[in-house]
């Protein structure tokens, strides 16, 4: 009789990452009414994993930082991260995404945590690891510089979760150097336990690409997306649309509205800097929204905050951004709910490892040993179907059957600001 208990590596019963036991940790401070300082992710300089600055950084617990402090104030939402003095847009863009969907933030910030008594100081958080679920045990003490937070921080300045699940996720990779510039689908895959693509705009007409973007977002999808910079140089610059270059952004939201006798369709982005934004015709002040109904604007929810969050026309989006990433979480999001067979694609696993001496045959430069890199052999048993971007079919959607196309980096990143990176290529983004 086969067993219903959860198997080893899943959400339910996760890899300890450092053989680190949460809830044992957690009852042994409470027994002994201290606090929890982690010994394997130490607050020190080493954990910053940067070059140290002048300025000094202190490591403070939230309620040191602020007495109002909050886990999570209310609930959450995309403005809950604001990007601080490290280039990791690409991880916050993906982290704004998951917040559309409870079910999905839930496998990764585990309720019934909170800064409020029974308090130990100590929190968890679990993200997907080449194809298992890892919890990672992390203390509240957060870098601190003149009283705030260095790295990630909330809109709601006494709400501490984002920069909780940041510091597990530095710990996780090794430090919060480490999560300077990197790939948009790689957080969301992390997230997620998901498939990531990557999809250039200009295969797809702009109201193509729209139904293709909302129907992925109806059913879950993580989209992010980024405009390619030129050079090295430009990345990180803000081009005169108020868009910045080589820099990761969140689609949250996709909608219609009717402006006189045309209806326009548009899609809302989130810049992770939590403050620049687009400044075209259909921003939050733009002079188009003055042509709408105030209750077609109260109907999206429409807001004039400086939070990084504003509306596009799918027109303009095809015109200024370049690459769009999607994770789907797995077969199952891809339901007959949404218009497209449960059977429409399967999903297996496949597990290697690079052994020194064994099978880690180094680059291609090394032709003699290349092949002994672990290798998958993939059958394609269909043809591709040639795409129409005919205006009538409505079917077309990202992730399923299409031909989307994996785009590598292009080279090393640079040194990145406050707010603003630098990142590499056409999918590593600071």
């Amino acid at each position: 009789m086969a067993s219903n208990r959860p198997a080893l590596g899943s959400v339910a019963k996760p890899l300890k990452f450092r053989n680190q036991n949460y809830k044992a940790l957690r009852n042994a401070c409470l027994g002994s009414k201290s606090l929890f300082s982690d010994p394997e992710f130490l607050a020190n300089d080493g954990s910053i994993g940067m070059p140290a600055d002048p300025d000094p950084v202190e490591w403070l617990r939230p309620k040191e930082i602020n007495a109002d402090a909050k886990f999570i104030e209310g609930t959450t939402g995309t403005t809950d991260i604001c990007q601080g003095q490290l280039g990791d847009c690409w991880l916050l863009a993906a982290l704004s995404c998951l917040t559309l969907h409870p079910t999905l933030f839930a496998k990764v910030v585990p309720p019934k945590q909170s800064l409020d008594e029974p308090y130990a100081g100590i929190f968890h958080f679990k993200f997907w690891q080449y194809g298992e679920w890892v919890e990672v045990v992390v203390d509240d003490r957060l870098p601190v510089r003149s009283g705030r937070l260095l790295f990630s921080y909330s809109g709601t300045r006494n709400e501490f979760w984002s920069a909780l699940v940041e510091k597990a996720y530095a710990k996780l990779i090794g430090s919060y150097g480490s999560l300077k510039g990197g790939n948009i689908s790689e957080g969301m895959e992390d997230f997620m336990g998901g498939i990531a693509t990557s999809m250039p705009v200009s295969s797809r007409t702009p109201s193509v690409l729209w139904r293709a973007l909302s129907a992925s977002l109806s059913r879950g999808t993580l989209i992010s997306c980024f405009i390619q910079a030129a050079t090295w140089r430009e990345i990180g610059t803000v081009n005169s649309q108020g868009l910045v270059r080589g820099h990761a952004y969140a689609i949250t939201n996709s909608n219609k509205v009717q402006q006189e006798e045309e209806e326009v369709s548009l899609l809302r982005l989130r810049n992770p800097w939590g403050f620049v934004e687009y400044s075209g015709p259909w921003s939050d002040k733009g002079e188009a929204w003055e042509t709408v109904a105030s209750a077609e604007k109260n109907r999206i929810k429409l807001t004039t905050a400086e939070d990084g969050e504003f509306w596009i026309n799918v027109e303009e989006f095809s015109t200024l951004f370049d690459t769009v990433e999607m994770c789907n979480v797995s077969p199952d999001s891809l339901g007959e709910g949404h218009g497209v067979s449960a059977s429409a694609w399967t999903i297996s696993s496949h597990h290697g490892s690079w052994v020194p001496g064994c099978s880690a045959g180094g680059s291609r430069r090394y032709r003699r040993s290349f092949w002994k890199n672990p290798q998958f052999r993939l059958i394609l048993s269909e043809r591709d179907e040639e795409e129409d971007d005919d205006e009538e079919d409505d079917d077309d959607e990202i992730g399923d059957d299409d031909d989307i196309e994996e785009e590598e980096g292009a080279g090393p990143g640079a040194g990145a600001g406050t707010g603003a990176g630098a990142g590499a290529g056409r999918r590593r983004c600071r």
